[in-house]
């Protein structure tokens, strides 16, 4: 289950996701929104719950503590559920990242993105490098035991010098999950704009690759698990919501820009929050965009999906799923993979290679279609 935050203080210049800055006046009516919401939804129990953005550390915990409520009631959360945060350095002090924790906020996810200040100006972030590990040790005092840190590779200018280092001082951090993810420069974005007017570079991908396969030598040199493209882990800490994702499971998302996938159909919602509250208001469906899934296209994302794991995609999975092997209905297109070098296929599982890895899309694609 996944609660869509889309506040901001101030956007970062490489944002192009669904966040807007200047609006904290509708958080109220939002929230209030946002519950009614779940109390109409479709009957389910939650096994996580993940609140993303935006910058949900804005909220007061007030308001946090009054959509688990909802949650709790409408669907229940078991002992144990995975229930994460998304927080940035400087929006939380420690009493409270102490009331988040006591709410049932279990595992907390930073975007720290550098560890160098002049590359977090260059991003819009509003945090100095300093402040994140204030951060970070705030979050270890408050209770969470469970802790992920968001970096980006591959900015303009950047080294692999500088990458190591901040790799280096990532881990001194000891966090629990590591995502990091390259720099992908969307258009209309004002870092963009720099790069079009030949103010900044436009990202190297051939460095940025060497970045990739620098983090994967020192992260599992340091213990940690690469269990998803961009993602890295402590033993068990694993990102169970995300996983969800990743297995092409159902799924469903609440509020202004969120998508579901239930039942073989795909919704989103309004994107902006102040039509999502008026649409709620006034009693009306906030769906923006409804599809149904042909079974071959669920194939196709299931495969697209489940390559992104080191596990890669079962044989046995996909059989109970579908009622049909991978062999049978993907067998030229594994063949061709694995003569390039991207995927290995041993008729129990098809795993991207390490090359594959970098050239991710390309495999992706094979497997998508229409039909």
């Amino acid at each position: 289950m996944y609660i869509h935050i889309p506040f901001c203080v101030r956007r970062c210049t490489y944002c192009n996701f669904n966040t807007y800055a200047g609006l904290e006046s509708l958080i109220p009516d939002y929230i209030e929104a946002v519950r009614k919401e779940i109390e109409r939804a479709p009957e389910t129990r939650a096994l996580t719950l993940y609140f993303g953005g935006g910058t949900p550390s804005l909220l007061p915990p007030t308001q946090v503590e009054a959509l688990l409520t909802t949650v709790r009631r409408r669907f229940g959360l078991p002992p144990g559920a995975e229930v994460t945060l998304e927080a940035n350095p400087g929006t939380v002090d420690p009493d409270r990242l102490r009331r988040f924790r006591d709410l049932g906020i279990n595992r907390l996810s930073l975007g720290v993105q550098s560890a160098y200040d002049d590359e977090l100006r260059l991003l819009g972030r509003l945090h100095t490098w300093t402040e994140a590990v204030e951060t970070v040790h705030a979050a270890r005092e408050a209770g969470f035991d469970n802790l992920n840190l968001d970096f980006i590779y591959g900015l303009p200018d950047q080294t692999l010098g500088r990458w190591r280092a901040t790799l280096e001082a990532a881990l001194r951090l000891e966090p629990n999950h590591l995502s990091l993810y390259a720099l992908t420069v969307e258009e209309g974005t004002p870092l963009a704009n720099c790069i079009a007017r030949g103010d900044l570079p436009p990202p190297d991908d051939d460095l940025a690759a060497e970045m990739y396969e620098l983090a994967e030598e020192i992260l599992t040199e340091a213990g940690y698990v690469h269990y998803e493209i961009s993602n890295w882990a402590q033993p068990s800490y694993e990102c169970r919501h995300n996983l969800t994702y990743w297995h092409n499971e159902p799924y469903l998302g609440f509020s202004a820009g969120a998508a579901s996938w239930w039942a073989g159909r795909r919704w989103t919602y309004v994107r902006h929050p102040a039509e999502y509250i008026a649409r709620v208001g006034r009693g009306e469906s906030p769906v923006d965009e409804a599809e149904t899934i042909p079974k071959k296209l669920e194939m196709g994302e299931t495969m697209m999906m489940g390559l992104r794991l080191t596990e890669g995609v079962s044989d046995a999975r996909f059989r109970r799923r579908f009622g049909i092997g991978l062999g049978d209905v993907y067998g030229d297109e594994l063949a061709e993979m694995q003569r390039l070098g991207l995927l290995t296929w041993d008729g129990k599982a098809a795993r991207l290679t390490r090359r594959g890895r970098l050239l991710g899309n390309q495999v992706f694609q094979r497997f998508l279609t229409d039909g």
